[in-house]
């Protein structure tokens, strides 16, 4: 059994750790220490209730005032296919329709999750230019192969 609940300073590390993992295999972009820190307010991270291990994690970065992203999700390997990753985007999901966020997209590797959960396709032109300013420093600058995926949601 495990707890969601809003990322601590404490998690960090472990969340750096789990993204540099995907990162090494190419599955996520891995995120600098550094910025992870300066972002812990967007963590909601998955505990296991009896180890109080740190199990997955996903961000939700607010962009604009009807728009945002679900970012840096991800699961230990050990427990991939337990419905935890679908747990983490329904609460950052629901955390957004809390803020009265009308869309929320995703750059992914892994679009048929994101599918399961509404997500669509889109041209990633699509997405306004104030999102592309952190891409500047990203190792993929300026050949990107994510695909861009939106949500719209209700409300």
């Amino acid at each position: 059994m495990g707890l969601i609940r809003k990322a601590t300073i404490k998690d960090i590390k472990i969340i750096h750790q789990l993204l540099q993992h995907y990162g090494q295999i190419g599955e996520l972009l891995a995120r600098p220490l550094s910025e992870l820190y300066d972002h812990v307010r967007d963590f909601t991270v998955y505990e296991d209730e009896t180890t109080k291990r740190v199990l997955g994690c996903c961000a939700l970065q607010f962009c604009w005032e009807d728009l945002a992203e679900i970012r840096s999700l991800a699961v230990q390997p050990a427990v991939v296919g337990q419905g935890i990753g679908r747990q983490l985007a329904d609460t950052v999901l629901a955390e957004a329709r809390r803020y009265d966020v009308k869309q929320v997209f995703t750059l992914t590797y892994r679009p048929e999750f994101f599918e399961r959960l509404d997500f669509h396709r889109i041209d990633r032109s699509e997405l306004p230019i104030k999102i592309w300013s952190g891409c500047i420093t990203c190792v993929k600058y300026p050949d990107c192969d994510e695909i861009a995926m939106m949500k719209q949601l209700s409300g």
